[in-house]
């Protein structure tokens, strides 16, 4: 797999195995066992640690930070039981239009 493309699906089936098969050292099921909360929260210190290094200028701080984002993201997914391919599926379904009519057709709150 060295020379091969990793992608998010290769990450998300292997944050499934740690979260079925994971041993007692494994970060990603210490995460799930504090539960999706926990989980979510992660991701929201992750999503805010990308932005200071997207703003900071430093590109090599921000793939890690991305890296980090991405892996909570796939994590808190699996945990919520929402498949990757379904959010794909609704990027998908975004990008056969514009933005703007995109975002126009989007419920009123």
């Amino acid at each position: 797999m060295a020379d091969s493309i990793f992608t998010l699906s290769d990450l998300e089936l292997i944050v499934a195995d740690r979260l079925k098969n994971g041993d007692a050292s494994s970060y990603t099921r210490k995460l799930a066992e504090k539960g999706p909360a926990k989980a979510a929260q992660k991701l929201g210190e992750e999503a805010v640690e990308t932005v200071i290094a997207a703003v900071s200028g430093d590109a090599d701080a921000l793939i890690y930070e991305c890296a980090d984002l991405l892996y909570h993201l796939v994590v808190v997914l699996a945990l919520k039981g929402v498949p990757l391919d379904d959010v794909l599926a609704e990027l998908k379904r975004r990008t056969a239009q514009s933005g703007l009519q995109e975002k126009a057709s989007r419920p009123v709150d």
